[in-house]
């Protein structure tokens, strides 16, 4: 099940594994924090400071903001693609304690025949307001401009990606290296409503979106807005679920297309909080995104990370498990699957990380653990089986 799960993953022109782009920067240096959640290089200046550049962006799901937006005339789903692009770096610096005094600079690249002038105001205005009510949490993010080409021989439809910029006390510095035999892993769940989110989240963030809208949608959407996917795949692999942009999700009231559009949270506010109080105690962080629930291998020695105390499933990742029929341990793999972000402590320190996150209405718990191990694993119990992974 699982080769059929990578051809079709290949058919679509993504990996779920990404094994060849991690192939190609394998001998490339890796910092000052080589198993740092991102680079860090010696600040120009002081040697006592250091440099984190990210780049990241929406990926594809602005692909689904397009055709919901051509189905809709819902302009909000650009404020959340805005969103996405931003947290995608911001989240990830996150993991290495920088929660502030971020430069951010944006690219958009857009086929002016399909994405005219509004879409491109309301990407800049979502990235406005989104840093602005960052801002009043005290997350200090500084738009510093950026480049909009019109590249329409290049992209079907609009590509928004982002990087940030900022610099930090090494000595301030969470470095996975400390994670250790009988940590804790603090999970933060990735759906519901945070206080600073206007609606349910979904939980969706910004990876696995060719998976996601590809297996869940109808070839409605093929047929109405061919722009939205590259016409090289196999008919057996486009749109190839049950439902439709606007119908409703029953447990959240969503439409699909909203549920599965639903902007990347951002754990800015609690893990500022997190760090003000506990950064002391924490031996690292992990976002969960490319990799999903097995992320983490790439930041550990000698180590098994058991995860026995997960969320629910959220109802976003059950329906596409259910209209794609992927195995239960490729999801695992691929989505999220209720937390995005990890925080690696001793189990003193847990209770006042869960009670911080839950203070802004965002769900917390221990996940699960550290063990010593021969070599690095993962060890998923889920509802669906128990799920082994080794880097």
């Amino acid at each position: 099940m699982e080769n059929r799960e990578a051809s079709r993953y290949a058919a679509r022109g993504v990996s779920s594994s990404k094994s060849e782009v991690h192939k190609a920067i394998a001998n490339m240096d890796k910092g000052l924090f080589p198993t740092a959640f991102c680079k860090l290089v010696p600040d120009f200046a002081d040697e006592d400071y250091c440099l984190a550049m990210h780049a990241d962006g929406a990926g594809t799901k602005s692909s689904l903001a397009y055709a919901y937006w051509r189905e809709t005339g819902d302009m909000s789903v650009w404020r959340g693609i805005a969103q996405d692009a931003i947290v995608m770096n911001t989240d990830d610096l996150l993991c290495v304690g920088i929660t502030g005094g971020m430069m951010l600079s944006s690219t958009i690249g857009r086929n002016k025949m399909r994405v005219p002038g509004e879409v491109i105001a309301a990407v800049i205005e979502g990235s406005q307001i989104f840093v602005e009510q960052m801002r009043k949490y005290g997350i200090d993010i500084t738009l510093t401009g950026g480049e909009t080409a019109d590249v329409g021989d290049l992209v079907r439809t609009i590509i928004v990606d982002s990087t940030v910029c900022a610099r930090a006390r090494r000595s301030d510095i969470i470095d996975n290296k400390n994670i250790a035999a009988g940590d804790v892993i603090v999970g933060l769940a990735s759906f519901g409503q945070a206080e600073y989110e206007d609606e349910y989240n979904g939980g969706m963030g910004s990876n696995g979106l060719t998976s996601a809208r590809h297996d869940v949608f109808s070839k409605e959407i093929a047929e109405k807005y061919p722009e939205s996917y590259e016409s090289a795949i196999d008919r057996e692999f486009v749109y190839t679920g049950s439902k439709r942009l606007t119908d409703i999700e029953p447990e959240t009231g969503l439409t699909y297309g909203k549920l599965v559009l639903s902007p990347t949270r951002t754990y800015a506010p609690v893990i500022k909080d997190v760090l003000d109080c506990c950064r002391g105690h924490i031996h690292g962080m992990i976002h969960c995104t490319g990799g999903a629930q097995t992320k983490v291998l790439g930041f550990i020695g000698n180590l098994k990370v058991v995860k026995d105390n997960m969320f629910d499933i959220p109802p976003l990742f059950r329906v596409i498990q259910e209209e794609s029929g992927t195995p239960w341990s490729e999801m695992y793999k691929v989505f999220n699957m209720g937390h995005r972000m990890e925080i690696y402590v001793p189990e003193s320190a847990a209770d006042q990380i869960i009670g911080i996150s839950r203070g802004y209405g965002v769900d917390a718990r221990v996940i699960g653990r550290v063990e010593k191990a021969d070599a690095p694993q993962v060890e998923l119990a889920t509802p669906h089986g128990t799920f082994k992974y080794a880097k």
